[in-house]
């Protein structure tokens, strides 16, 4: 299983809540370079607070191999042109090893704090996502630019602007995806998946994979190389009486997300609709202290990795390493120890095969 962190390191997905231990952009580049020493695949980065790729570039100067991406960064403000130069400046100075992940946000986030007007978010997509190739192939091969789509028209590119050939042209496109449209256009035109932190095993597997095969199946793709990046929710601590505090901070992000209308699909998968829609009417009331009270052990267990670090890394794998070939993860590094601890854990993580979720993708099992 190949690992992935944010930074910084020990980072949690803190739902609504602003983040106990935020990204400082200026220990980004000493930060990458520890990602790198530990052992990890990626260090990736979020579009939150910061640009993205601003970020990547600063991780991308400081490390020599590990392999850097956005996880995810928000699509249709930026135009599909924008988007590929951005894209393929990064990958030329990193020597490639970008990964490009894509994010549609919601209608509210579209039109409310981007300005522009939403569309059907599938089929949108798959139409940026066509139209970046375009680009990219433009500048690569020299083919001519005339991309006609639904959404976008792309005809023109005087020399001036065009970018040219680079080493590494491959650049893997990955979407975010929960519901079954998007995985469905993620299996025509990307080269991985991002799932949300509520999409649980049995969801990924039996909801989100046959509709990426049936993505691939129409349009001829093979998904032998297709990536499921997993970013788990997951509870920590270096003993049981700080777990505690984990763990409930667990609670209430995960009753965030029950209350987030875009993600009942991964509840309803689970028989949750219910009590989602409870959660939903507590939210629109802002009743925030009642939403963790809805959230029983059993499905905090069923949505939330928990355990110490002597058994969290096994209990990952065993959570997922049937269904990803990607997954985040990390601790807190405020020490040696800390150090060599995280290290310990990623090197048995990444010595672990994936070759049951690469069949599972494939629809082999």
């Amino acid at each position: 299983m190949d690992m992935e962190t944010l930074l910084p390191l020990g980072k949690v997905d803190p739902g609504l809540r602003t983040p106990s231990d935020p990204l400082d952009i200026h220990k980004v580049a000493d930060q990458s370079k520890l990602v790198e020493e530990i052992g990890y695949s990626s260090v990736m980065t979020e579009e939150t607070k910061d640009d993205p790729f601003t970020v990547l570039t600063l991780a991308a100067n400081s490390t020599k191999s590990i392999g850097i991406g956005t996880a995810v960064t928000i699509t249709f403000p930026r135009s599909p042109t924008v988007m590929a130069l951005s894209a393929w400046t990064l990958q030329k100075f990193s020597r490639g090893r970008f990964t490009l992940g894509l994010g549609p946000q919601v209608k509210a986030h579209i039109e409310r704090r981007y300005g522009i007007k939403a569309n059907p978010l599938g089929p949108w997509m798959r139409d940026y996502v066509k139209s970046v190739k375009a680009v990219w192939d433009t500048w690569q091969n020299g083919s001519k630019l005339d991309y006609q789509g639904e959404f976008y028209n792309l005809n023109l590119m005087v020399p001036l602007f065009d970018a040219g050939p680079i080493e590494h042209p491959k650049i893997p496109i990955h979407l975010a995806a929960v519901n079954e449209y998007m995985c469905f256009v993620a299996g025509q035109v990307a080269d991985g998946v991002r799932p949300h932190p509520v999409c649980t095993p049995s969801f990924i597997k039996q909801e989100m994979l046959p509709q990426i095969q049936a993505g691939a199946k129409a349009e001829g793709r093979s998904l032998k190389k297709f990536k499921v990046s997993m970013k788990p929710l997951i509870a920590t601590a270096p003993n049981e009486e700080e777990l505690q505090t984990k763990i409930k901070d667990a609670r209430a992000r995960i009753a965030f997300y029950l209350s987030t209308p875009s993600y009942i699909k991964a509840f309803s998968h689970h028989g949750l609709e219910d009590l989602a829609n409870e959660a939903k009417l507590l939210s629109r009331a802002q009743k925030w202290e009642q939403l963790p009270d809805l959230i029983s052990d059993e499905i905090l267990e069923k949505f939330v990795v928990i355990g110490t670090f002597e058994t969290i890394g096994q209990k990952l794998f065993e959570r997922f390493g049937n269904v990803v070939t990607n997954s985040e993860f990390s601790i807190p590094v405020n020490s040696l120890e800390d150090k060599e601890k995280l290290t310990e854990i990623i090197k048995m993580l990444q010595s672990k095969s994936s070759k049951t979720a690469r069949l599972n993708i494939e629809g082999q099992n």
